[in-house]
């Protein structure tokens, strides 16, 4: 009997002794991975990568969503008791064109209407503006316009949003309060990027360029005036009614300018607008035969001359436009193509036979 107590309990033991040996439950130190192991795990972006392009108005990098789209050409009432206008510090091109009795108006040229507020006052449209408008294949904001102009408006099948006899799309303007109590009702007539936007978004407009259009203006990151003549500063007389004055300033790279003896400013900024080029281009310009109000014949085909400036220097420039479809070609008195600098641009259509483009000679120290 005490043999086989004993026998059973070295077979105990024995089990206890395998069940140690197998890797049973004991305290051991944990493992610790070897942090050179293991492969670093990359963080998300924290913001997806945007394609980009040239802004085909500007040269500057935009969101490639935009670049084919069709710019939109706002006509803005340029008259003193108009001022200040709103929402041209965000145009890409304005033209400034005489429309009658020695009044200017301007049109600009927005080629994306994000984050574009407040645009006006608007003011009727003119042949000429639907020419410039046809030649970079833009959709046309204008509340009214001349006989001639809804003519032509229909001949030409523009696509236009009227705020006088638009109907559906006349809906995207309003009259400004302020405006009107400060103004009047005339210059208080507005709309908004937001409200173009969401307009195009449900006409049957085509809302792209067709292929084979080009704007094929080229930029530069630098200018290509280093061997123009001084222009720091000049004057563009259009009439006894407007004169405009430009002033490079050297901080800003860019020109200044004041027109009716104030500072050009944006109303919704209250800041003065500047421009990275400016372009004087001389045509022919006479008044519509039989016309009481003075309205005006401008010629925007074919072949002129004019004045490039940038950076503080002035060179001599040929323009052409092919025909009313066709947007404008430069080109240096050579005959090579004009490169922009990157930036917005103004550029101003005259007669130098009525009007008067002045660049003082810099006074030199003795």
């Amino acid at each position: 009997m005490r043999q086989r107590i004993i026998a059973l309990t070295l077979f105990l033991i024995l089990i206890l002794f395998a069940l140690n040996g197998c890797g049973g439950a004991t305290e051991e130190e944990p493992v610790v991975p070897d942090d050179s192991k293991i492969a670093e795990i990359p963080e998300p972006d924290s913001e997806p990568v945007i394609p980009m392009g040239p802004n085909p108005l500007t040269g500057i990098s935009m969101e490639l969503d935009y670049v084919n789209d069709r710019p939109t050409a706002v006509i803005f009432n340029n008259l003193y008791q108009a001022m200040p206008q709103l929402g041209i510090s965000k145009a890409d091109i304005i033209y400034e064109i005489p429309v009658e009795g020695g009044i200017t108006r301007m049109m600009g040229l927005f080629q994306s209407l994000n984050d574009v507020e407040t645009l006006g006052s608007i003011r009727s449209a003119r042949p000429c503006f639907l020419e410039v408008a046809l030649g970079h294949d833009a959709f046309l904001v204008h509340a009214g316009g001349s006989e001639d102009a809804y003519s032509k408006i229909r001949k030409w099948d523009v696509d236009n949003m009227d705020g006088v006899r638009g109907g559906n799309d006349a809906k995207i303007f309003w009259r400004d309060s302020a405006r009107k109590k400060a103004l009047g009702y005339e210059h208080s007539l507005v709309t908004s990027g937001e409200k173009i936007k969401a307009y195009l978004s449900g006409a049957s407009y085509r809302l792209e360029h067709e292929d084979g259009y080009g704007y094929d203006q080229t930029y530069s990151e630098t200018a290509m005036t280093a061997l123009g003549d001084p222009a720091e500063y000049f004057e563009l007389y259009f009439s006894h009614y407007k004169t405009g004055r430009f002033t490079y300033d050297a901080e800003t790279a860019q020109y200044q300018i004041v027109q009716y003896g104030d500072p050009y400013v944006d109303g919704n900024t209250s800041e003065q607008v500047g421009f990275d080029n400016v372009l004087v281009l001389e045509t022919d310009i006479s008044r519509v035969s039989g016309d009481t109000e003075g309205r005006l014949n401008i010629r925007l085909t074919g072949t002129g001359e004019g004045t490039y400036f940038c950076e503080g220097k002035a060179i001599p420039i040929q323009w052409s436009k092919e025909d009313r479809h066709s947007p404008f070609v430069y080109k240096t008195a050579d005959g090579k193509a004009l490169v922009l600098k990157q930036g917005n641009s103004y550029i101003c259509i005259m007669d130098p036979d009525s009007s008067k483009l002045t660049i003082p000679a810099e006074e030199t120290e003795e």
